[in-house]
């Protein structure tokens, strides 16, 4: 129903900052949690970040706490990853996810319903 469009990824060094963004288009956009999840090669699917609908309650993967932003502007239906401090373990294929809930809940994948396709963030040292 919500499709989900994410651009911004790219090559930085550590210590560098991305600001990846999400095109949201649907119904349901402004009504629902919007996440970043993020998966690396050989690894599983992490939760990043996770924003209510209001774009007031935000919650953090220990990892992204006091790196990374999350914000959404929801009159131009889109949302935002601020990175900052990057480190080369953040290298990965990150997702941006609307949610099924106005409110935050869980973080896992199946607490999310749609799902963008991707945006690569690789950081070197």
């Amino acid at each position: 129903q919500v499709q989900l469009v994410e651009s911004g990824g790219g090559l930085v060094q550590a210590g560098g900052s991305l600001r990846l963004s999400c095109a949201a288009s649907g119904r349901t956009f402004s009504g629902v949690v919007m996440g970043w999840f993020r998966q690396a090669p050989g690894d599983e699917r992490e939760f990043v970040a996770a924003i209510d609908w209001r774009g007031v309650g935000t919650k953090y993967a220990d990892p992204a706490k006091g790196r990374f932003t999350i914000s959404r502007d929801n009159a131009e239906n889109t949302v935002y990853l601020q990175m900052n401090s990057l480190k080369p373990e953040d290298t990965a294929m990150y997702y941006c996810a609307a949610g099924r809930r106005p409110f935050i809940r869980g973080t896992d994948g199946a607490d999310f319903s749609s799902w963008g396709q991707g945006t690569q963030v690789t950081v070197s040292s």
